[in-house]
């Protein structure tokens, strides 16, 4: 087990199998040394735990927690790619996508669920730059989508 993969393990989580594509894309794709993910959803076998909007059906600490989801399924894309999570230099940048109610301006918040954790299980090299957009709606009433784009050694 790798070092990333023993700090999910101490935080009581597990790396899930890579989600499927909901339509004509792939999960994440590597080009040099740099390793850029689909969208990802907080999908947990196959489902989703939550639905709705953010600030309305959605409290923004459920939507932290999502965004946590989505990280960690991030993650799970980045390392079919690479084999090992420990080859991570960096991740370099994330963006993140809540399906907010109008009045809803909590998207920062709630997108540090997925930075919280990038930290958490990578250390300095989960620091990263950062978008958190509000949108109107997100596949299959998804609360939260989060994408990454990291740096791998070895390329």
């Amino acid at each position: 087990m790798s070092a990333v993969e023993q700090r999910i393990a101490d935080l009581g989580l597990t790396l899930p199998e890579v989600a499927a594509p909901l339509a004509a894309y792939v999960p994440a794709v590597r080009t040099g040394p740099y390793v850029y993910t689909a969208g990802q959803l907080p999908m947990v076998a196959g489902k989703l735990a939550l639905t709705g909007k953010v600030g309305a059906e959605v409290t923004a600490d459920e939507a932290k927690q999502q965004a946590r989801i989505c990280a960690l399924n991030a993650l799970a894309a980045v390392k079919s790619q690479i084999g090992d999570l420990d080859r991570v230099v960096r991740v370099v940048k994330v963006v993140g996508f809540v399906a907010s109610a109008a009045d809803f301006t909590g998207q920062p918040g709630v997108i540090n669920g997925a930075s919280e954790l990038l930290r958490e299980v990578l250390g300095e090299a989960g620091v990263h730059a950062r978008s958190a957009v509000g949108v109107a709606v997100l596949p299959l009433d998804a609360p939260v989508e989060v994408e990454i784009q990291v740096e791998v050694a070895g390329a």
